[in-house]
């Protein structure tokens, strides 16, 4: 565990000063005001450490300042927390610093009350909030990260385990990846240590052992490998400043898990700076060291001529260095050097160009507006806190297109993330793509400078199984928008469907007007709302029938004519499909719970599941990435049933067809339909379609068939019935499902 002692609280004059000292115009008044409004508001408050609560405000502000922010970021780290903690209101603060102030201390209030049910519900509405308050402001997220930074550095005073695992989890998942986002690398390096402390010490413990071994090794080649690639630059007319670091155990460990290596196998655990003057001197910089020294193939990135997207610019280069060390080494300018290190903080300027500031410190981060219009068009909280998990963890890879425009997309991206980033048209129309000017599959991965090409057709639509291999939050959102609407144009259709039949059993016609009469008792808004509810499975059919004609309402459902109702057994479901999507069990090889099983996307018919033998799929092996892999998710279930088909050849006598309905009967299957397909003197064969839990169920009734006296031949069979076409249509979604 990473622990800290004590720190003296930091004077309200040392505070000012070190304000000044980086921004000499700041507003001294409001500094001292804010320090001391704090202070009181706070008054008697401890911390879990028992230090004064104002510490914590106090430390956020001395974090703020070494990122040189503007008096109103610090200010605003002073006053944080006191509307949460304190009595303090914003009114209150508004008054007494203006709205600019009391707009930030809004912002980074956090949510002490929230309507939500679950934790990961609570944590996904915080951070939905906080996504809010930074498209107005990034300075919100600035002072959320100080927090978070010092709450992280003082974590061991928290006596839950499970509260600092949260905290931790959280901090790693989000804030870190934040932090990196907005290029506060360092911020980001100890968030990541910290997180890292808490949720696995003794990876950790070890890794620190380990640095420390080979620091007492090192440190003296760490600094004649600076000093000689400095005398190297200097020879050549460049003068730079070089230093060596130890990278932090948590990425050390991150880079040891990725790619699969031991301790002695990480070549890369020092790296070095060379700050020079100039961009010029960058490119010369770079020269020097591939001349003096072999490069490493495939570990060169140019991110001065093509900028990360938090504006991160540098020259990186690995090269078999002195020594006969491999030695990594990122070279840029001061300027460059002053983003790297403090990210957008570094745009920030004080007195003047108020408009270029802003301008520059925002134009870098259209990832962010991205993930705000995913709010604004109605994302539920937990995907919007999973779609930004994924913007957040980008390692960027940059394409064109055609006309050469550059677009960044996190490494591992594919060419359907590429038409999304470029309009949600061309992502849901997307039939293919060319890359680099050949025809490519839509899963494969993109790799830096390729040229992208997006074939588009006008009745495609997007496929469920995009969502396994798109990369960007907002390709994985439109695709789940729009199969949400067309499911529920399947549930719509499918319950009109299910409640026509149910109508027509109960010698009833099925009219808009009559569901339209029933809406106010069924707790719903319009006829479409009825059908689809029907057919995702949420509102039974037979409720629906006596919502309209109550009197059919009886204490024995049996009584009614055309027998059970049809959602009186809960349906079957499939594992392995997007949820809410609808599908049907093949004619073809009527498979169930036992079989193994594949999915078929079928164009305009959804998914269609067959067995793995089925003659069907022989017909689509030059389509197989339409194949789905699914398995059946209530094998075994005593109360979930569906159709197996069976050829019994019997004697021709009489009794015959009662002693295999008898069987039937006794074994627990239900007959659910029967044809008579050949008949002679001696015997007469019947396909019956039986209502079975599983194979093993049907298995054990077959060997029941074939004992009896009567029955010559028994069989499970496929293939399609010319004349009963009709499928089992269900719903797959986490509610009742719908079988007719």
């Amino acid at each position: 565990m990473i622990t800290r002692s004590k720190r003296r609280l930091m004077r309200q004059t040392e505070l000012v000063e070190r304000v000044k000292s980086y921004d000499p115009q700041a507003d001294e008044n409001v500094l001292n005001r804010a320090y001391v409004f704090a202070m009181r508001a706070h008054g008697p408050q401890k911390r879990a450490s028992g230090d004064p609560y104002f510490s914590h405000p106090l430390e956020v502000a001395g974090i703020l300042t070494d990122l040189k922010m503007d008096a109103a970021t610090i200010a605003t780290a002073l006053l944080h927390d006191t509307v949460e903690d304190t009595e303090t209101t914003i009114p209150e603060v508004r008054e007494a610093f203006g709205a600019e102030i009391a707009g930030l201390v809004d912002g980074v209030t956090k949510l002490s009350q929230l309507e939500v049910f679950s934790e990961r519900t609570k944590q996904a509405e915080n951070f939905r909030k906080l996504m809010l308050a930074m498209s107005n402001d990034i300075r919100v997220l600035l002072v959320k990260l100080a927090d978070r930074l010092h709450n992280m550095r003082t974590l061991s005073h928290v006596k839950s385990e499970g509260t600092r695992r949260r905290i931790a989890t959280e901090t790693i998942e989000i804030y870190a990846p934040l932090a990196g986002r907005i290029g506060m690398q360092n911020i980001r390096e100890e968030l990541e240590d910290l997180a890292f402390a808490e949720l696995d010490p003794e990876a950790r413990e070890s890794i620190v052992r380990r640095l420390e071994h080979l620091d007492a090794q090192s440190s003296e080649r760490i600094e004649r490998i600076a000093d000689e690639i400095k005398r190297k630059l200097a020879e050549a007319g460049i003068e730079a400043w070089v230093a060596g670091r130890a990278k932090r155990p948590y990425s050390i460990w991150r880079k040891l898990k990725h790619k699969q290596l031991n301790f002695e196998q990480l070549s890369d655990v020092f790296g070095f700076r060379a700050v020079v003057a100039s961009e010029e001197d960058c490119y010369r910089a770079l020269g020097v060291l591939h001349r003096t020294w072999r490069m490493v193939p495939e570990r060169f990135k140019d991110f001065i001529s093509l900028p990360k997207s938090n504006d991160y610019r540098s020259l990186h280069t690995t090269v078999i260095g002195p020594e006969n060390q491999r030695v990594e080494v990122q070279i840029r300018t001061m300027d460059m050097h002053d983003i790297a290190e403090r990210g957008v903080a570094a745009h920030w300027r004080y007195r003047e160009h108020v408009e270029e500031r802003d301008r520059n410190a925002l134009k870098a981060y259209g990832w962010l507006r991205d993930m705000v219009d995913l709010l604004e068009r109605g994302e539920s909280t937990e995907e919007f806190y999973e779609h930004s998990k994924l913007n957040l963890y980008q390692d960027q890879v940059f394409c064109f297109t055609p006309k050469g425009m550059l677009i960044a997309l996190p490494r591992g991206a594919t060419p359907i993330d590429f038409a999304y980033f470029v309009h949600s048209d061309v992502g849901n129309t997307a039939v293919g793509a060319k890359i680099n000017g050949v025809h490519t599959p839509l899963h494969t991965p993109l790799k830096n400078g390729d040229q992208v090409e997006i074939i588009r057709a006008k009745e495609q639509t997007p496929s469920p199984l995009w969502e396994r291999f798109v990369a960007t939050g907002r390709a994985r959102a439109e695709i789940r928008r729009f199969l949400r609407h067309a499911q529920r144009d399947q549930h719509v259709g499918l319950g009109k469907r299910i409640l026509d039949k149910v109508f027509t059993d109960e010698g009833f016609e099925l009219t808009e007007k009559a569901v339209d009469g029933v809406l106010k008792k069924l707790r719903l808004s319009k006829p479409d709302d009825v059908y689809a509810d029907v057919g995702r499975g949420a509102l039974r059919a037979d409720e629906v029938l006596e919502a309209v004609y109550p009197e059919l309402k009886r204490n024995d459902p049996k009584k009614r004519s055309g027998g059970p109702s049809h959602t009186t057994r809960r349906p079957l479901s499939i594992a392995g499909l997007t949820e809410g999507i609808g599908y049907r069990l093949g004619a073809c090889c009527h498979p169930i719970p036992g079989d193994r099983i594949v999915g078929l996307m079928v164009p305009g018919e959804g998914v269609i599941i067959h067995t793995v033998d089925c003659e069907v799929l022989d017909r689509h092996q030059d389509s197989m990435i339409d194949w789905i892999d699914v398995r059946w998710r209530d094998h075994g279930d005593d109360n979930a049933y569906s159709v197996a088909r069976i050829m019994v050849r019997v004697q021709n006598a009489t009794g015959s067809l009662a002693a295999i309905a008898n069987v039937i009967s006794r074994n627990g299957a239900n007959i659910s339909n029967l044809k008579i397909t050949s008949r002679n003197p001696l015997y007469f064969e019947l396909q019956i379609d039986l209502e079975v839990r599983d194979t093993q169920h049907l298995e054990h009734l077959i060997r029941a068939l074939k004992v009896d006296s009567v029955v010559e031949m028994v069989e499970r069979v496929r293939g399609l019935d010319t004349d009963n076409q009709g499928g089992v249509v269900l719903s797959d979604s986490d509610t009742q499902g719908v079988l007719i």
